[in-house]
């Protein structure tokens, strides 16, 4: 190769790299070919500052409600969160998590139904009783409380819903998912811990095998989080792990 050439390598360079721009620039400004998506312009997310229960929940009525097309169950007496400080979610062991639920208890009678609107003592706290229906599979206690204007970490928070079973029901699993630690009763006895720091996943836990009854159930549950989302989910299996959907939902 001659100097000459050598000399011109460089401009030669430059103009090759110039026209690639401008080829790219012409493609972009005509648009995507064939089976090309149009790229989209982020789309800046705002901030709900309504503090409002309808935009995940609707109360609950005395109208027949049912498990969605899943199974999951949707109406539930929520309770207002108890506060607890906690800085950091792998604490939740099984002995931690049953103390917990112990000490900061609404009441000590597990097949008991609280009243929508009704105020009861933990520890020192005064917390109400709110009857929901999710509008999603699971409920998203964030939004729970963020509604309300209450501590969305750090926090415990008490459920019960009544199911009413057509006929008796054997060899059932409860599952459950949560967000991150969580314990469930039916009909006033243990039936699913899900301990430490969990994602809510569907199905993440499933109990021993269990009987619905004849008529009303009782389902308790305890929900328990320090930072990050709280939220959980919970259906029945039956004995070939198809949900059970045969089955009618009230909060009394």
């Amino acid at each position: 190769m001659n100097r000459k050439y050598k000399s011109l390598l460089p401009a030669i360079t430059f103009v090759v790299l110039s026209g690639l721009q401008l080829c790219g620039l012409t493609a972009s400004a005509q648009g995507p070919g064939p089976g090309q998506r149009i790229p989209l312009p982020p789309i800046p997310l705002k901030g709900d500052t309504t503090h409002t229960l309808s935009t995940r929940f609707t109360l609950a009525s005395a109208a027949k409600k049912s498990p969605d097309a899943k199974g999951f169950i949707q109406r539930w007496l929520v309770l207002e969160p108890v506060k607890k400080d906690i800085v950091r979610n792998n604490i939740f062991t099984d002995n931690y998590l049953r103390t917990a639920f112990s000490t900061d208890n609404f009441s000590s009678d597990y097949t008991t139904i609280p009243k929508n609107g009704e105020t009861v003592k933990v520890g020192n706290q005064d917390l109400k009783w709110y009857a929901l229906d999710s509008k999603a599979f699971n409920v998203n206690l964030y939004h729970f409380t963020y509604a309300l204007n209450k501590p969305r970490y750090g926090v415990l928070v008490w459920l019960v819903t009544v199911i009413d079973s057509p006929e008796e029901i054997k060899n059932v699993r409860m599952a459950a998912g949560c967000n991150s630690g969580s314990m469930w009763w039916l009909n006033g006895q243990e039936a699913l811990l899900l301990s430490g720091d969990r994602d809510m996943i569907a199905d993440n836990g499933t109990s021993a095998r269990l009987t619905l009854k004849k008529g009303k159930n009782i389902i308790r549950g305890a929900v328990i989080n320090g930072p990050g989302m709280a939220n959980f989910c919970v259906r029945f299996l039956d004995e070939k792990g198809s949900p059970v959907k045969n089955l009618g939902i009230s909060y009394e």
